[in-house]
């Protein structure tokens, strides 16, 4: 799986960082960004949280058959 922040969406509370930093940061512009890469197995249950948490509902989860997100 994969995760990624809808730019439009994020509001930077910073919750899924505070969840799950190993796979998400704020940016410079004070936004979450998810990384790029493919979420290690251990961190899925703590990106699920964060998905969960999001107050804006900003962050999705990307699996095979997922639509293409685009940046």
């Amino acid at each position: 799986m994969k995760a990624w922040v809808d730019p439009d969406r994020c509001a930077g509370h910073g919750i899924c960082t505070t969840i799950c930093p190993e796979v998400f940061a704020i940016n410079g512009d004070g936004y979450a960004e998810a990384a790029g890469d493919e979420v290690p197995a251990q961190f899925e249950g703590a990106v699920r949280d964060a998905i969960k948490q999001c107050p804006e509902h900003a962050i999705d989860e990307i699996t095979d058959d997922s639509p293409t997100k685009e940046n």
